[in-house]
């Protein structure tokens, strides 16, 4: 299987990928915008039809200063509890120009825990201030492996930092994962939008 490229061979002179390469088409399942919701919430469309599901979520922007976008999977009940070990990292940068960092959060990762996944961490809820990132989600329907999932998520912290957010994970559950919800840790999500796409 061969990749045509022009004469210098370089990979930003390909013209055309074979036919049997997927180019890893995004199909939007469902889209939902957040109006001072307690939580938003995917309840279908997670299923064996796409090994790979991602969620999108665009300027969300909390009631309360200061508060965590977070995530839950749901495995089969109706609690979005699924036993999580997680990491999380960022990095950060003041404003003014006054500090940066580059700093694993211990506070912010799980391990074999039933309790949210934070995303976002410490949004302000200023005007100017909200969070937009994605989350990637493995293959939620096997019935043999754990689900995997990483995220990024770009935020104005709440005494006007940027940070750089970085999560990955596991579901340690054997069920199938079949809801994903959104919230914040206090408060409810004044504005934002969510999609769900799965990936062929």
């Amino acid at each position: 299987m061969a990749i045509n490229v022009a004469n210098n061979n370089s990979l930003a002179s390909i013209t055309a990928l074979p036919s049997a390469v997927s180019g890893g088409a995004m199909t939007l399942l469902e889209t939902q915008t957040a109006s001072s919701s307690s939580t938003i919430s995917f309840t279908s469309g997670i299923d064996d039809t796409y090994d790979e599901y991602v969620f999108k979520y665009y300027n969300v922007h909390p009631s309360a200063d200061g508060t965590h976008l977070q995530v839950g999977f749901r495995d089969g009940s109706t609690a979005y509890d699924a036993t999580m070990t997680t990491t999380f990292f960022r990095a950060g940068h003041a404003e003014d120009d006054g500090e940066t960092y580059l700093a694993y959060r211990t506070d912010s990762d799980l391990a074999q825990s039933t309790s949210a996944q934070r995303l976002g961490i410490f949004i302000g809820s200023d005007n100017d201030q909200c969070c937009s990132g994605e989350l990637k989600l493995f293959n939620p329907s096997s019935t043999t492996f754990v689900k995997h999932f990483i995220a990024r998520t770009s935020n104005t912290y709440y005494v006007d930092y940027h940070q750089d957010e970085y999560i990955a994970g596991y579901c340690n559950v054997t069920a199938a994962i079949d809801g994903v919800q959104f919230a914040m840790n206090s408060g409810n999500i004044d504005a934002g939008t969510f999609k769900l796409y799965g990936v062929s």
